[in-house]
């Protein structure tokens, strides 16, 4: 029996009594509308041009390492790793930049209170973010500029404010006027005449304005440190961005900057004032910012105790019902999570490999079709191809991408039931654009059935460990684990038992 996938968020575009109708308002007579987006600069949805046609320079604002990833992290750097795909799949070259701040308060902080160097800490969590993305098939970005490794970089860019007075410096600090930048605001739609001094803007009584922030540092006792004209310090958070982008890019523009909603304001803010400041160009072109995680309509946060790592989620339910949790909801809208939402995140993700996995067995036994259902067969995979590029191109909607592929999958059941309606060969190019579709674009793609030995000695790991399990045995459980781990065997305990499937 065909479910249809519960999708959250913005519109999925199904009609609800109509599980053979690919998503709505998508079908151009085959060829996929231009993409359009929505631009938090200019507050709509507009149509997308590139400084250089097919070329996408994508700066993504990465992590502070200082802690364990949580859900938050996922949703963001799982989302941008679906808009790099969508965009690829819709024939761009991107150019993928993250960075990392590897020098923060929050990192000297908790590495004082860890008794660990700020370095170390940093090294150790920038790990746990790799181990964590790996798992959640986000793909790597191109390049990973570090804040330490663009010291010079950083003190060209303040030399610059300070020489066009438009930054100062107070006591080896060096602040920005925010007062002397016309379009401070324009980004999160602030008056600056109303702000407030609040979170995540510098208090400082000794500053021009409570809302210039700071760009250099001074140094304190047992803090790390590097020379400037001003005394021995390190940057301010926002700074890193802007001259870590110029530095990757090469150039004082680029395309799409993206990170989540709570840095709009003052960070995304305060980068495009010290960059414009500077360079006297614009600094990024579109701006898209993935909506934040909520519990019980709650904003996810240590200090309301809703807050979860990756690490504890991944020990109830796979990381792909995990990224496929992520991808049922549309990046911009917020993410309601609850144990059962991720459940059902589970459920419909094995409900989808079952049908594929019938679909791949199918083609072991030969088929043939009439040339009428030959022709329907082959407008079903254009209406397929055409919705999910349709949909990528209207604001990167993954729902309805989903929706599709739930679409075809029953299409195809009801073909595999009936003689004559489709062919070995129609079934193989089915597979094929549903595979590159579970792959490339969502990067859920389940693993291929396994033949022969390799199935029984998997099991048989399996089975171990299910041992080991029962016996209390954790060291055992976990090193069987790991075994299968590394053999791209992804395990899943399940009230039934444990599920497993190869990684392709």
């Amino acid at each position: 029996m065909f479910l249809r996938p519960k999708f959250h968020g913005l519109d999925s575009g199904v009609r609800r009594n109509d599980t053979k109708t690919f998503p709505l308002d998508l079908m151009t007579n085959g060829v996929a509308k231009p993409l359009s987006f929505y631009n938090t600069l200019t507050d709509r949805d507009e149509p997308f041009v590139p400084l250089s046609p097919g070329q996408v320079k994508l700066y993504v604002c990465g992590v502070t390492p200082y802690d364990e990833c949580h859900l938050g992290h996922a949703r963001c750097y799982v989302t941008f790793d679906f808009v790099r795909r969508a965009l690829t799949r819709l024939g761009y070259t991107v150019t993928h930049v993250q960075n990392f701040t590897d020098i923060d308060d929050k990192i000297i902080a908790r590495a004082a209170k860890n008794g660990e160097t700020p370095q170390s800490l940093a090294e150790r969590c920038t790990a746990d973010y790799f181990d964590k993305m790996d798992r959640l098939n986000v793909a790597r970005a191109h390049h990973y500029p570090r804040v330490t490794q663009h010291i010079p970089a950083i003190l060209r860019m303040v030399e610059t404010l300070v020489q066009k007075g438009l930054a100062y410096s107070l006591d080896g600090d060096v602040y920005f006027s925010v007062r002397k930048f016309s379009g401070y605001g324009k980004l999160s739609r602030r008056d600056i005449d109303s702000l407030r001094v609040g979170a995540r803007v510098d208090v400082n009584d000794r500053k021009r304005d409570p809302l210039d922030f700071a760009l250099w540092k001074s140094a304190k006792e047992g803090e790390p440190f590097w020379p400037s004209p001003w005394g021995l310090g390190r940057p301010g958070w926002h700074i890193e961005c802007s001259a870590m982008s110029l530095e990757a890019f090469g150039s004082e523009t680029f395309d799409i900057h993206g990170g989540g909603q709570d840095l709009i304001f003052p960070h995304h803010e305060n980068e495009i004032a010290q960059s414009e400041s500077c360079t006297g160009r614009p600094f990024a072109r579109y701006w898209v910012h993935n909506g934040f995680v909520t519990v019980q309509k709650e904003k996810m946060s240590k200090s309301l105790g809703n807050f979860f790592t990756l690490k504890g989620i991944f020990e109830r339910v796979s990381p792909r019902a995990v990224r496929y949790f992520l991808l049922s909801h549309h990046y911009r809208g917020p993410l309601e999570f609850s144990e059962s939402h991720l459940n059902d995140a589970r459920d419909r993700l094995a409900e989808m490999d079952e049908d594929v996995h019938r679909w791949e067995a199918a083609l072991s036994v030969p088929r043939e079709a009439s040339l009428r259902a030959e022709k329907e067969w082959a407008m079903v995979l254009d209406s397929f191809v055409s919705s999910v590029d349709n949909s990528l191109a209207e604001n990167f909607n993954s729902p309805r991408v989903l929706a599709a592929v739930f679409t075809l999958l029953a299409e195809m059941k009801e073909r595999l039931d009936q003689p004559k309606t489709l062919s070995t060969e129609g079934l193989r190019q089915g597979l094929r654009s549903l595979r590159e579709v579970l792959d490339g674009v969502l990067g859920i793609a389940p693993a291929l059935n396994l033949v022969g030995d390799e199935t029984d000695d998997v099991q048989l790991l399996v089975d171990a460990r299910e041992k080991a399990r029962r016996l209390r045995d954790w060291a055992e459980a976990d090193r069987l684990r790991l075994t299968l781990a590394d053999r791209g065997i992804f395990l899943e305990d399940t009230p039934g038992g444990p599920r497993w499937w190869k990684k392709i």
